[in-house]
């Protein structure tokens, strides 16, 4: 019987025989009801290069009856990592790194297999692809690291057959791809990091981890804008996509932008040394800045979550009278749209004129804030630059803004005083009725005792 994509055959479950009808007992072995339906398709080429290959025809089943996994996750040896994939890597799934030039991600990669290494014993085994650098840079970057080089496997190529090949010989726990854009099949091409190479290469890796109990973690390239380079598709296919960014400094910011298996609001926070990549773990005082003088005008801290740990921030603001008609507001960290919306609403309920001047705010330390809690300390900072009225240290604020001029109440109040008081900071202001801060209900009881 021929069917428009391929053939049907049938398959005893038993011993494998194969005809092309089905019977109630099997000729070779005389079990009764093992003959199942596959299907021979002829367009199914594997990176092997073999084709007409048996594919077993998917059948429906009753959702109550799946058994969900138990220790699903392993550790990757490395906290900050495990925390911004939601407590682990999830077996069986695909990781997606991306990251610009020399911000780490080999390094931080080398870490995490000597992490499972370590973890798990001699029975793990990982596999690190590599299709940039030769074996000796990587060995040379593992002893400047100290790395622990039993159980890795190393394969210099860029050859998806090669890496196939040798992921069927090793069987490892962990697949390492450094990156996706060097690696090319000839099934889809000679040339590495066309669409039609991306999308079939991570394909083929991505087949291989979801069948067995295995993590493949993929690097990528990025555009100057930060972006992955290559198809969105290709952000589709993973399970989880990473960014790995940096500061002006040595910090270095991992926070996830999808996750099919935890939240995508945990950040992981790294210093860069001769040593690695090392996590920070003070990170309440992380991002404030000491000063041994005045505080200047435009300056004033706030208590902000990521994920589950509170970070006390300083937001900086800086106001100068327009060159143009038209002012502009100058903003990488916190949404530019949102400072107009706080200048306009301390313009219309504090008669305070923003109009006419260029805006810039900056959050000290480089990490970019969304959540709605900085707008009462935005505006506070704003405030403060426009009439160059210090806001004294000890001051911290936190709440939302609205349209109409009230401050309203976010979450974990109670978690964000707790952090603003074991830092030293005395005066509290914010919309929450808990002890320890001082109660303000809109910008006006904001600007009077802040000012």
């Amino acid at each position: 019987m021929a069917k428009k994509n391929g053939s049907i055959l049938y398959k005893c479950s038993n011993c494998g025989y194969t005809q092309p009808r089905w019977l109630g007992r099997c000729p070779e072995c005389n079990e009764w009801n093992t003959l199942e339906e596959i299907i021979i398709d002829k367009n199914n080429v594997s990176a092997s290069g073999r084709g007409n290959e048996q594919v077993e025809k998917s059948k429906p089943l009753e959702l109550k009856t799946v058994q969900a996994q138990e220790n699903c996750r392993f550790s990757t040896g490395i906290e900050e990592f495990d925390r911004v994939l939601g407590g682990g890597a999830e077996k069986r799934s695909a990781i997606l790194l991306g990251g610009e030039p020399g911000i780490g991600k080999s390094t931080l990669l080398l870490q995490t297999a000597q992490g499972i290494v370590s973890k798990y014993g001699k029975d793990s085994k990982v596999l690190y692809i590599s299709g940039e650098e030769s074996a000796a840079q990587i060995k040379e970057r593992a002893e400047r690291l100290k790395i622990n080089c039993d159980n890795i496997q190393l394969l210099c190529t860029s050859r998806l057959e090669d890496s196939l090949d040798a992921m069927d010989s090793i069987n490892p726990i962990l697949v390492i791809v450094d990156s996706i854009q060097t690696i090319y099949s000839v099934s889809a091409g000679l040339i590495p990091g066309t669409i039609n190479q991306l999308k079939y290469c991570a394909n083929e890796f991505i087949s291989w981890v979801k069948e067995r109990d295995s993590v493949l973690i993929m690097t990528a390239h990025v555009t100057k804008e930060g972006t992955i380079a290559g198809p969105k598709s290709l952000e589709h296919m993973v399970d989880t996509v990473i960014s790995f960014e940096r500061n002006n400094d040595d910090i270095r910011f991992l926070h996830a932008q999808k996750n099919r298996f935890g939240a995508i609001d945990e950040i992981g926070i790294f210093n860069m040394t001769e040593k690695g990549l090392l996590p920070v773990y003070d990170t309440a005082s992380l991002f404030l800045t000491k000063r041994k003088d005045k505080q200047p005008s435009g300056v004033i801290c706030t208590p902000v979550f990521e994920g589950s740990r509170v970070f006390m921030v300083e937001i900086q603001a800086l106001t100068v009278q327009a060159k143009a008609s038209l002012s502009r507001v100058y903003s990488e960290k916190i949404d530019s749209g949102r400072i107009s919306r706080i200048a306009a609403v301390i313009e219309k309920r504090c008669g305070l004129v923003f109009s006419d001047q260029d805006l810039y705010i900056n959050v000290a330390g480089g990490i970019k804030l969304s959540e709605s809690s900085i707008d009462a300390a935005i505006a506070a900072a704003l405030y403060s630059a426009r009439t160059d009225i210090p806001i004294k240290s000890n001051i911290c604020v936190f709440g939302e803004l609205s349209l109409a001029g009230e401050i309203r109440e976010v979450n974990k109040s109670k978690q964000r005083i707790k952090a603003a008081n074991n830092l030293g900071f005395t005066n509290i202001l914010a919309p929450s009725e808990d002890s320890g801060c001082i109660h303000v209900e809109n910008i006006k009881d904001l600007v009077k005792n802040v000012f």
